[in-house]
């Protein structure tokens, strides 16, 4: 019997019965570990890798019902043992993540402005342009080596674009951001976190001096100018805002991009019966959404007093992680959970949040990835896996199921039903 399994039998006699999921197993695939999660109840206590506690919500009815309770903060301040997330200097800490209603609403209506319908349709015209481009790159590399990682020459890439005209930062600033970010949630070497997290704190704070210096039309400096003008902000929130918008802006794009496409390579039924009818393209992006999402968790939270979810009483101060991915799979709320469906009836989903912390940009976040897929299936016909599905790299992280490489290939021949190799 592996510990695993011995800890799911004593969990049935004590609530308080620590798990260890997190292993090579959950890193290759986490969604069976969850499925063994969700068997063994609705709230479990787990050991994260670093060794801290946490409570971990796995199923989706519970999952949904906590984003809205009021008694689970999302400050740090209200945390008294456990996983706090990363530990950030306070000019990146205080962002919408962090802040709880009052001063969350406050910076949201700030911040807001950025994504309003119309500001978001302006920037359709550049994200086609940008997913042309980025295409005509993964053109020129296919045809020079036959393969390609469509990681680092489509996905990634793309969003620091967008993202880099909202926030008019140029896109080697961007480039180089995203990198600090991958290394701040997947580090090579321990000491790789707290480096990429000082890269970032200096890098934005010499952008908001440039901006603050000559303002432009941009988001930053609308955010820099309520500091000044009316002080809304503090400069802890500025410097943490654009951390976060530029923190979310790419990595979140990035990795629904080479997870969409993979997704749709390991389903060739959907991924036909999208090329025949391309108008369905946002509802397969919702499915995406749902099925292959590289966060694994909400951000974390600490209850204000004692709450009980489902029955298990949690204690003030506690940490209380949301299995996103694990509710998202929850055949109590979606029938055949595992499947990818563009046709499922269901689309409501969590991945961009629910309620308060619903995300902002959402609307922005579905036009790029229906934008840059839409772009690689009619641009490639063809496209396929370069290599095995065993031989696929992902980010060893609990908190992100990220591939870190896409090796694609596009046939010379004419292509027959696309299919990912086995």
């Amino acid at each position: 019997m592996d510990e695993f399994e011995q800890a799911g039998r004593s969990t049935r006699d004590d609530a308080t019965a620590v798990h260890r999921p997190f292993d090579a197993e959950f890193f290759r695939d986490p969604h069976p570990v969850y499925a063994r999660l969700r068997s063994l109840g609705p709230v479990l206590k787990v050991a994260l890798p670093d060794g801290t506690r946490a409570w971990l919500v796995t199923r989706e009815e519970h999952v949904r019902a906590a984003f809205s309770d009021p008694r689970l903060s999302v400050n740090k301040a209200r945390s008294r043992n456990g996983y706090q997330g990363f530990s950030l200097p306070p000019a990146l800490d205080a962002n919408l993540l962090n802040i709880d209603p009052d001063d969350h609403l406050r910076l949201r209506r700030l911040v807001s402005k950025g994504f309003t319908p119309r500001h978001v349709e302006r920037l359709r015209g550049r994200v086609v342009a940008a997913a042309a481009h980025y295409a005509d790159r993964l053109a020129d590399r296919l045809a020079e080596h036959g393969e390609a990682d469509l990681v680092a020459e489509f996905a990634n890439p793309l969003p620091l674009v967008v993202i880099g005209y909202l926030l008019d930062v140029p896109e080697p600033d961007s480039r180089a951001f995203s990198g600090w970010v991958d290394a701040m949630f997947a580090p090579a070497h321990p000491g790789h976190t707290a480096e990429a997290i000082e890269h970032i704190h200096r890098y934005l704070l010499g952008l908001i001096g440039v901006r603050r210096a000559a303002p432009g039309e941009d988001l930053l400096s609308s955010l820099i100018a309520a500091r000044d003008a009316g002080d809304r902000l503090s400069e802890d929130e500025l410097v943490s805002l654009a951390f976060l918008l530029l923190m979310a802006g790419t990595e979140n794009v990035q990795h629904l991009i080479s997870g969409g496409l993979l997704a749709l390579l390991r389903h060739p039924e959907q991924l036909t019966a999208l090329r025949r009818r391309p108008e369905r393209m946002p509802d397969a992006v919702e499915e995406l959404l749902r099925h292959a999402h590289a966060n694994q968790m909400a951000v974390r939270r600490f209850p204000t007093e004692a709450v009980e979810i489902a029955g298990t009483r949690i204690p003030p101060g506690d940490t209380v992680l949301l299995a996103l991915a694990s509710a998202h799979r929850d055949p109590a709320r979606y029938p055949e959970p595992d499947r990818f469906d563009i046709d499922r009836a269901d689309t409501s989903h969590l991945a961009l949040g629910y309620g308060l912390h619903y995300c902002l940009g959402a609307s922005l976040v579905r036009m790029e990835i229906g934008t840059a897929l839409s772009t690689l299936l009619e641009r490639f016909p063809g496209i396929r896996l370069a290599v095995s599905e065993t031989e696929l790299e992902w980010r060893q992280s609990f908190r992100s199921h990220a591939l870190r490489r896409l090796p694609v290939s596009v046939p010379t021949s004419a292509p027959g039903p696309v299919s990912a190799p086995v």
